[in-house]
């Protein structure tokens, strides 16, 4: 048994650290704050943010652990927290995608009078669990930080009191999240009883000769824990949950799950598969693959069914559309079980999901301005987007452009291809025609909803233009700025990403 070193390092900790310092604080100051001051907090949490963000940038050279065992198995450190490249660029996601979806949240939160002090504590309570999980490297630390990601969501989803569908919408996203964790408990239970540990490292090791009578525990072990990690991408069939969440929450808390909630549970995945896992990738490379071609398939055909003529909600097709997207996101993950250099393939879900957090959130953000005139918030809104608010339609005709893989949005086309190519390089070349044959499904609804923005719109729809909060149009334009940047440079990702290697 290894002895525990008590030193804590306390820079490699500091970004989660300080997100859960500032959620406490939040939740203090909101208790002595005269109501009129409460805008303060939205400020303060931004703040905070950017504060965990720079607390990234002293860790850039070079990997750090803490929270170690010494004396584990062949002389190796066994470490429950490692702030590597792949921890700090997932970090780097997480706490750029909540402070866009701050920016958003401060006009939402007053607009739809939602409690000030609750919502900025459950958001930065939620995404310093969301920048834990990449860190965690032992299977109990990774479990709490999906649930301190995953609990005040619940929270934030059913916010809007008295509002049946925002209720239904929280009651849905609980019960399914609260499955998915007793499936992965039960999972890391046998793979804790099969292997006698739960650092990952320590748990890969030991999976490779597991003593033969345990060997039927160690499976059921590794599909388990798979399974719960499933829920958390609303990967198929666990995906029933993401149209009516995402629907029924406040628009800010949709744009926060599409985007750093898949972010979470993609984490996850990617550290129990390609890090504790390795030795019985027979067994879960082909099932992921299974899933990402039920999952792109099923949200992009639903996707499909959401028009403009039949005044569908723009919020559900972005819903069905990030189920899509998640199934190109499992794509590398498969690929990494098949290929001689599954680091590189895990780079590939790495650029991906940075590329999809930037434009989704983006989109979100104009489907919030919309939303202003336009409750409802059906496509039919956003006919003659571009004769009333020219900027914010070119700018979510780029983000569904970059969704879609179609220039100008480069990036987007990039980011397909670099998932297609790890597909091909594996061997999976079934998959690959699949992901092809969805990315022209999308094609269509995409450029469907594109083509709206142009459209002039009837008198009848014509609504008086209110104006702009500051803090959506900085949300906007940061999305925009990013997507239109790395379009003009999609190497930067990919080097970034590649830096992103287990």
């Amino acid at each position: 048994m290894g002895s525990l070193i008590q030193s804590v390092d306390w820079p490699a900790i500091a970004p989660p650290t300080v997100t859960a310092v500032v959620a406490l604080a939040v939740l203090v100051a909101d208790l002595f704050l005269p109501e009129a001051r409460k805008p303060l907090l939205g400020w303060f949490s931004v703040a905070g943010l950017l504060l965990a963000g720079v607390s990234l940038l002293p860790l850039l050279d070079g990997d750090r652990s803490t929270f170690c065992l010494t004396g584990t198995s062949a002389g190796r450190h066994a470490c429950s927290y490692t702030a590597d490249h792949f921890t700090l660029v997932i970090q780097f996601l997480v706490l750029g995608g909540a402070l866009l979806t701050a920016l958003l949240s401060m006009s939402a939160v007053r607009d739809e009078e939602l409690p000030e002090g609750e919502f900025w504590f459950l958001l930065l309570s939620s995404a310093a669990g969301a920048a834990l999980l990449p860190a965690s490297r032992d299977l109990a630390t990774l479990v709490v930080a999906l649930e301190v990601a995953s609990l005040p969501a619940f929270a934030l989803v059913g916010l809007r009191r008295g509002d049946r569908r925002s209720s239904e919408a929280a009651l849905k996203f609980f019960l399914s999240s609260v499955t998915a964790t007793a499936v992965t408990l039960l999972g890391v239970s046998f793979v804790y009883a099969a292997t006698g540990t739960l650092h990952l490292t320590e748990v890969a090791a030991k999976l490779g000769h597991v003593d033969p009578r345990l060997g039927t525990l160690a499976q059921a072990g590794v599909a388990l824990t798979l399974v719960g990690f499933a829920f958390k991408t609303a990967a198929v069939p666990f995906h029933f949950w993401v149209p009516d969440t995402y629907v029924g929450a406040p628009l800010p808390v949709a744009a926060y799950l599409s985007v750093i909630g898949k972010a979470v549970g993609f984490t996850g995945l990617i550290l129990v598969t390609v890090v504790a896992f390795p030795s019985y990738a027979s067994v879960w490379a082909p099932a992921v693959a299974v899933l990402a071609a039920l999952t792109m398939t099923a949200g992009n055909v639903a996707a499909l069914r959401q028009r403009p003529e039949r005044a569908h909600s723009a919020v559900r097709l972005l819903a069905w559309s990030s189920v899509g997207q998640a199934g190109y996101l499992l794509v590398p993950v498969a690929a990494a079980g098949y290929a001689d250099d599954p680091a590189h393939a895990i780079g590939s879900t790495v650029a991906y999901a940075l590329m999809y957090a930037a434009v989704n959130l983006g989109a979100f953000a104009v489907a919030a301005l919309v939303a202003r005139t336009s409750p409802q918030n059906r496509i039919t809104d956003y006919r003659g987007l571009y004769a009333r608010r020219p900027l914010a339609a070119l700018a979510l005709g780029f983000f569904l452009l970059c969704l879609a893989g179609l220039p100008p949005g480069v990036i987007g086309l990039f980011a397909k291809v670099t998932v297609f190519t790890a597909a091909v390089d594996a061997g999976l070349g079934w998959l690959a025609v699949v992901m092809a044959v969805n990315v022209v499904i999308a094609l269509y609804y995409y450029l469907q909803w594109t083509a709206v923005l142009f459209r002039p719109a009837e008198a009848a729809e014509t609504a008086p233009s209110a104006r702009v909060p500051a803090p959506l149009s900085v949300a906007i334009a940061l999305a925009a700025v990013t997507g239109i940047t790395l379009s003009g440079a999609p190497q930067l990702v990919l080097r970034f990403a590649s830096e992103a290697l287990l």
